[in-house]
């Protein structure tokens, strides 16, 4: 048993139960361990959320840096970082949804350990709507708040989005990317 069995295990507990409603016990028992002896590879729930959400963020920051900082128009670059994010998001769904939903169960101590490496994932789209702006690519007033508007509208993606429907993921991002770029208007 390794910590990454642990924290696999965690993170479909978290999802099906919730932060709160998932117990020591329950993850102990998703991986076949006596709940003490759970305690000698964790010390607590805090640090299994901390560690999954340090995770899911490292997973997702590792996916989108590449494209982020490749040598291309910044409209194919937020396209591309959207497909890759949903796709990332559609992959890995149990760590996805404790990123999601569970980060507001992390304690003041986790959460300022958590902060600074989620801005720095927001701050990779922000810099590429921003290139956008500066080169005359986008028209929009406030990157941040286009960033968030559009970080909500593929966060809430994963409580709807079943592969087995009737659009793949990649369909998804490319419809997200093409409502962002043209909007509704006619």
């Amino acid at each position: 048993m390794t910590r990454e069995d642990i924290l696999d295990a965690a993170a479909q507990v978290i999802r099906q139960k919730g932060f709160h409603g998932a117990s020591m016990s329950n993850i102990a028992e998703a991986v076949n361990l006596q709940k003490a002896s759970l305690y000698h590879h964790v010390s607590s729930k805090q640090e299994i959320l901390l560690a999954l959400l340090e995770r899911a963020l490292g997973l997702l920051t590792e996916h989108i840096a590449g494209i982020a900082n490749q040598d291309i128009p910044a409209d194919q670059k937020l396209r591309l970082m959207i497909r890759a994010y949903l796709s990332a998001l559609a992959d890995n769904s149990d760590l996805s949804s404790v990123l999601l939903f569970e980060h507001r169960s992390l304690d003041k101590k986790s959460h300022a350990r958590h902060v600074p490496q989620r801005d720095k994932f927001e701050g990779l789209w922000r810099d590429v709507v921003n290139e956008g702006i500066r080169r005359k690519i986008f028209d929009c007033p406030d990157a941040g708040m286009a960033v968030r508007a559009l970080m909500g509208v593929m966060n809430w993606t994963l409580t709807w989005y079943r592969p087995e429907g009737g659009k793949s993921i990649e369909k998804v991002a490319d419809e997200y990317a093409d409502l962002l770029f043209h909007g509704m208007l006619k």
